[in-house]
């Protein structure tokens, strides 16, 4: 017990022991306080970013996909749901939203060089851009569209029960969201050819 007592007594009188002009105690404390501060003002700056009017804030997105998306029914539906840019694009998660982050801040490169600039720049990079965005779902098993969407809610009813299995056959063909519904919330590239029809 003498031991613990000890390295307690130790522990603490290291703590309390001055810096050159303050103790460990009060450096830990504000690096504490400081560290809470930081992480507060970061994430509402992360959650900032993902609010539509952030998205739309520059007209190469609000001048072409914002187009796109408000006819479709991610935009617009009789449920009165609405899906905006950050439910499809960012992930929910901290840590691959920090990564979807990092990745999204190319975008600013985009903009500084005016890569898709005017509509016709855009139209001319539109596979380009879709098909990124397809392998990054793909690759994440289309785990933004889970966020809303379940099988299990598609099983729901009689009227729901061949889209259940469909998506069932799809699933244990392994496939995922984005491979059957490409062009659901933007329009298709002019240059895409469904594989299934080829």
């Amino acid at each position: 017990m003498k031991s613990k007592q000890n390295i307690f007594d130790q522990t603490w009188i290291f703590l309390r022991k001055p810096s050159a002009k303050y103790s460990v105690l009060t450096i830990a404390l504000l690096s504490f306080y400081s560290g809470i501060l930081f992480w507060g003002g970061f994430n509402t700056g992360m959650e900032a970013t993902n609010d539509l009017e952030f998205c739309i804030s520059c007209h190469e997105m609000r001048d072409n996909v914002y187009k796109d998306y408000k006819k479709t029914i991610h935009f617009a539906n009789r449920s009165g749901v609405r899906a905006i840019c950050s439910d499809c694009h960012v992930p929910r998660d901290w840590s691959h939203k920090l990564l979807r982050k990092i990745q999204a801040s190319q975008e600013l490169w985009g903009k500084i060089t005016g890569i898709v600039d005017t509509p016709e720049k855009f139209e001319a990079r539109r596979m380009h851009l879709a098909t990124l965005e397809w392998e990054r779902m793909k690759a994440s098993d289309s785990r933004e569209c889970r966020n809303c969407h379940s099988f299990e809610a598609i099983r729901g009813t009689k009227s729901n029960q061949l889209a259940f299995d469909i998506h069932m056959k799809a699933k244990d063909k392994g496939k995922t969201c984005i491979d059957c519904h490409k062009g659901i919330a933007h329009l298709l590239p002019r240059e895409y050819v469904d594989p299934e029809e080829e």
